[in-house]
């Protein structure tokens, strides 16, 4: 079931220089791991959402690929325990759309089929929460292209016609994070879009990067424009 998991490269909203706490400045200075042990001491919603991210993010970017699944899975733990102690909080919800979006990959069949009702569910509860939560516009848009693309849109309500209107939607909040520009080029360039995509691409590339998450992204961006024909 690996078209459940075309998102999970995507970041978190823009984590600014100033005023992080000690768990953001440990994510922001790449050390992922570190921040996950801290965050599950810490216990509590934040703690556990910022756990949720550094396992997702050291999975995604620096781990091993026989470590990915289990991080993975601490990713979906923590953003469990998040949303246990705040059924509230957005960057909960959104934590664990992000961690199951990539354990679709590495579970059976059936639990893949059911964790894509899982992850739409979780973007959609982020999104009333918070309405403007860029990242989750990104990651439904993408959740909708995957289905899409692979023809079993129509088993889970999935729409094409909304693809590009969350991207511009996530754009217009946040134009100067790097993964949505990266994530929408990818896309463009899907769909035979590739000047569109090469925009994009180098839109990316021209934003200062924040963190060592925006660093990685940007590595993504040379390399897809790169290899976009």
């Amino acid at each position: 079931m690996k078209w459940l998991v075309v998102w999970i490269m995507l970041g978190a909203a823009p984590i600014l220089a100033q005023g992080l706490s000690p768990l953001d400045k440990l994510i922001a200075d790449g050390k992922f791991q570190e921040a996950y042990e801290a965050g599950i001491k810490q216990a509590n919603t934040a703690g556990w959402v910022d756990a949720a991210q550094a396992a997702s993010f050291y999975a995604t970017y620096q781990a091993r690929d026989n470590e990915k699944a289990e991080w993975f899975g601490k990713a979906e733990a923590a953003a469990k325990k998040a949303i246990q102690s705040d059924p509230q909080s957005p960057e909960a919800y959104f934590e664990l759309a992000r961690a199951q979006g990539r354990l679709a990959q590495y579970r059976g069949i059936l639990e893949s089929l059911g964790l894509a009702s899982s992850i739409k569910d979780a973007l959609d509860k982020t999104l009333k929460l918070n309405p403007k939560h860029a990242g989750a516009k990104v990651a439904l848009a993408l959740w909708n292209q995957s289905l899409v693309s692979k023809g079993v849109g129509w088993l889970y309500g999935a729409n094409g016609n909304v693809v590009i209107p969350l991207f511009q939607e996530a754009i217009a909040l946040e134009p100067n994070t790097i993964i949505h520009r990266v994530e929408y080029a990818g896309v463009l360039a899907q769909m035979g879009k590739k000047d569109e995509a090469r925009a994009q691409y180098q839109a990316a590339l021209a934003i200062a990067p924040k963190t060592a998450a925006d660093r990685y992204d940007l590595e993504r961006a040379k390399r897809e424009l790169d290899a976009l024909k």
